[in-house]
């Protein structure tokens, strides 16, 4: 009788491990965001560049950044992500009324997987959201775009250093809603390794029938000491046929204090090409990360862009301009 019950039990046991692992293996996450701002800038006008990407003019006195929840599932070998944003930081990035991203992806195996849908773009330093990043208001070589692509992508892993990506979309500049009739496509392309990405995309812009736009970017790190962090983005398009294009550089020096406190400083130099004639700005934000609590923190941010040539974010008519920002961004 007690080997039967010893039986009994040990096959309840492993029933139950085996329901605990299946149910492990799917699962469901809920996440998300809010951050809201007070800024001034020390100009004559409303605005402070790069704090609402598309519309920096808008930004003055306190405003809402954005709020977002991301779901996700998340199976065996596939999943998918669901991140919905809202306010007018998201709504410039935005590539469909208020979805940020939405895509499903197949694991094939432990090195290949496929992602298809709406995901934000694998260019760059900085994104959307200001949980991830270092600094609030955001690059020109961020504004410059893409944000976000549709279409298919593949990832593979050819060892723990080692990465490639593969991608077809469409145009950057067509969303998900405004359909794709004239067949623009964009092709891309990633290789990483150690942390150091070096990406590029051929292919259509807009609808506009220009089919030639190339985008090379570089992005990537060092940790210099257990403190220290040197971050780098440097970029470069051009497109012949729209005689366009568009060069620059940031970086991204951060010093990790403490747990709670952090600052860095993102010097950036970038240049607009228009048929023959470029035109140039110089930015460096000064930002100070206090971490108030595992999901809070306050970033106090002092910024300055200066251009001879008039192309500052939101002043056209001023070669400087500085501006002060504090932001409050709630992670969850």
């Amino acid at each position: 009788m007690k080997k039967i019950l010893l039986g009994v039990l040990i096959t309840a046991i492993s029933f139950t491990s085996a329901i605990a692992q299946e149910t492990e293996e799917k699962k469901f996450t809920l996440s998300g965001s809010v951050d809201v701002y007070g800024t001034m800038n020390f100009a004559d006008g409303p605005g402070t560049p790069g704090l609402l990407i598309a519309n920096p003019e808008n930004a003055n006195a306190f405003g809402l950044g954005m709020a977002n929840i991301i779901a996700g599932y998340e199976g065996e070998n596939y999943g998918f992500v669901a991140d919905i944003a809202f306010g007018p930081r998201a709504d410039d990035a935005n590539m469909a009324g208020a979805i940020n991203q939405a895509y499903a992806y197949y694991q094939v195996n432990e090195k290949i997987r496929f992602t298809a849908g709406q995901f934000n773009t694998f260019l760059g330093y900085e994104v959307i959201s200001p949980v991830v990043n270092f600094n609030y208001t955001v690059s020109y070589l961020f504004n410059a775009g893409p944000f976000s692509h549709t279409g298919i992508k593949m990832d593979y892993a050819a060892s723990e250093d080692l990465s490639f990506l593969l991608a077809a979309t469409n145009a950057h500049a067509i969303s998900s809603i405004d359909g794709n009739a004239s067949g623009d496509m964009q092709f891309g392309a990633q290789i990483g390794y150690k942390g150091q990405y070096l990406n590029f995309i051929y292919g259509a812009v807009d609808a506009g029938g220009v089919n030639d736009a190339m985008f090379i970017d570089y992005t990537g790190g060092f940790n210099l000491s257990e403190s220290f962090w040197f971050g780098i983005n440097a970029a470069y398009s051009h497109s012949d046929d729209a005689d366009t294009g568009y060069s620059g550089i940031a970086l991204y020096l951060e010093n990790t204090f403490s747990d709670k406190f952090a600052l860095g400083i993102r010097p950036e130099y970038f240049s607009v090409d228009n048929a023959g004639t470029s035109s140039s700005v110089f930015a460096t934000s000064l930002t100070a990360s206090t971490q108030l609590s595992d999901d809070f923190k306050l970033i106090t941010e002092f910024r300055l862009d200066s251009s001879d040539d008039l192309i500052i974010e939101a002043f056209p008519t001023e070669k400087s301009v500085s501006a002060l920002t504090i932001a409050a961004v709630y992670s969850f």
